[in-house]
């Protein structure tokens, strides 16, 4: 059975995280490793970690030598890596219980090294775990087939879903961005030729964040989406203009779910 490595980057997530790690933890797909890195959370979050690797070998916290964000985060879990694939969720997001165990079996025929599915959508202040989610109607689709051109009109891959094949890619790193490093990762590998493909059942749960967070901000997608196509990507204003259109009118539909 592949070994599946988890990458989950960590800051001041005490109030969710026990929810996001024990949605690992019950996946019915076993053979995993959860490398966690605490970005110098102040909340008790890197205590909550190490109980839980004191509780299942499987969690291996690690605490980031300083404050780095998400990217660096994410890169210092990559790093430490020693599974067949990467997957990736959030301290505030969910799997659920058979989301390896699907992706796992897609993965094996999809024939393409980066796969993602579709995934719910709940509310900031959910407080229930994985097992008692209820499958609601705000789901967010993935699409069949997704390569590079079709990418950098919208970002097709929901983070908290994407997984990629180590043994076909290697290990591959996050651009060290302040935000979009998931977007980027995903663009560096359909721009060496790699396509995506999307498994179409909702097997993942991503926590909408709360009014006048930097993420709920539409306005900051237009500033990190811009950098990433004209410094990361190398497109001409034309192009940029074109995708950045494509991203804006993706968020926006997507807040409306």
């Amino acid at each position: 059975m592949p070994l599946v490595s988890v990458v989950m980057p960590v800051y001041n997530s005490a109030a969710t995280l026990g929810a996001a790690i024990r949605s690992v933890l019950t996946q019915t797909y076993s053979e995993l490793e959860l490398l966690v890195t605490d970005d110098k959370s102040s909340d008790g979050s890197m205590d909550l970690l190490m109980e839980f690797a004191r509780q299942d070998k499987r969690v291996m916290p690690e605490s980031a030598p300083e404050r780095g964000g998400a990217g660096r985060a994410r890169n210092l879990a990559i790093e430490r890596a020693r599974g067949d694939y990467v997957a990736f969720l959030d301290s505030d997001d969910m799997w659920l219980p058979k989301k390896l165990e699907r992706q796992i079996d897609f993965a094996a025929t999809a024939n393409a090294p980066l796969t993602f599915t579709s995934y719910y959508k709940m509310d900031a202040d959910y407080d229930g775990e994985s097992t008692d989610f209820v499958p609601n109607g705000r789901v967010i689709r993935a699409r069949e087939h997704v390569d590079y051109r079709a990418m950098l009109v919208q970002d097709h891959i929901g983070a908290l879903t994407a997984m990629y094949d180590r043994t076909v890619l290697g290990t591959r790193l996050m651009p060290e961005m302040r935000k979009r490093q998931d977007y980027a990762l995903w663009l560096s590998i359909m721009r060496d030729g790699h396509d995506a493909r999307g498994l179409p059942e909702p097997l993942a749960v991503y926590r909408a964040h709360r009014a006048g967070s930097l993420s709920s901000n539409k306005l900051s997608l237009v500033q990190y989406n811009w950098t990433l196509y004209r410094e990361h990507e190398r497109l001409s204003v034309p192009r940029s203009t074109r995708a950045l259109a494509g991203a804006v009118w993706q968020s926006l539909r997507n807040s409306r779910i």
